[in-house]
């Protein structure tokens, strides 16, 4: 079919088939485009009388994103449907005879910020406390003491521990390395663990990763969320590694740590993204003292 002539469903049924094809998208990733593109030529065949491709002001977009909001969209769902639209006039511009790109301007909603989930100090305790594996307990146990990201401590080689300097070091995002001080109870426990590394090392054969599993082979990051979730369970909350690393950083804040240290410790390359944790502290902070002034 001539490409002049064929209809906005066509040419969306079009840049569908090129998404699942060139990006290989899932069914309902797809099915989801899909309804994002038609709810807004529906809007705009409704709403704004617009019919044509040509025809399609950058207000119209504007109007748009101005009519999810009042049908109380979440900013979350205005941001999706405005980068499937996007997506569709990038398309338009590189195969289809559209010369302006309406959308090219426009910005989706902000995001509110979600302060992370926090476990407080006793939580932590109750989480060790419980019944776990060597393996296990040295898991949450470095995770906590040095607020590592979970594809560093999955990554986390035998040769960068070192427990009598009390010292690990990590290699974070883009390859950064990092020098991470770990306390006296850390320690203990990995020797624990060591002492069983010891035996899978004799049976398996070495391997270079600090954390290995039952097979003697690098531990994965399923196996770690898997870990924390169950353990989560054991407290009533859902919880990730994040989790962990989030409760490690906020609890440093609280006992008057340095911004610029817990930046370091955790190995952002912003200090605004460590800030998000005076926040979490402040709330915390505000939670205690209503709790005892009720």
């Amino acid at each position: 079919m001539d490409k002049a002539n064929q209809t906005i469903s066509q040419i969306i049924t079009d840049y569908l088939s090129r998404l699942k094809v060139e990006k290989g998208l899932s069914y309902n990733t797809i099915l989801a485009y899909e309804n994002d593109l038609k709810g807004f030529f529906d809007f705009l065949e409704t709403e704004e009388q617009v019919k044509e491709l040509d025809l399609i002001k950058r207000k119209d977009l504007s109007n748009y994103t101005r009519f999810l909001a009042r049908k109380e969209n979440a900013p979350s769902t205005i941001t999706r449907k405005i980068a499937s639209i996007k997506g569709f006039f990038k398309f338009l511009c590189a195969n289809y005879d559209v010369k302006s790109n309406p959308v090219l301007l426009i910005s989706p909603p902000k995001m509110p910020k979600r302060l992370p989930k926090v476990l407080t100090i006793s939580e932590i305790e109750k989480i060790l406390k419980t019944d776990l594996t060597t393996l296990e307990l040295a898991i949450i146990e470095l995770l906590y003491s040095a607020g590592v990201r979970v594809s560093e401590l999955v990554e986390l080689e035998f040769n960068n521990v070192d427990l009598n300097q009390k010292i690990i070091k990590v290699f974070g995002k883009g390859s950064k390395e990092r020098i991470i001080p770990i306390n006296s109870k850390c320690v203990e426990i990995l020797k624990k663990y060591l002492k069983t590394r010891e035996l899978q090392v004799l049976k398996f054969g070495k391997e270079p990763y600090l954390f290995l599993n039952s097979k003697g082979k690098k531990i994965s990051r399923q196996f770690v969320y898997s870990i924390i979730k169950k353990q989560g369970e054991k407290i009533d909350k859902k919880i990730s590694p994040h989790t962990i690393r989030h409760s490690f950083a906020t609890h440093l804040l609280e006992r008057g740590a340095d911004l610029r240290v817990v930046q370091e410790l955790l190995g952002h390359s912003s200090i605004v993204t460590t800030q998000l944790y005076t926040h979490i502290s402040k709330k915390t902070l505000r939670e205690v003292y209503f709790k005892i002034n009720n």
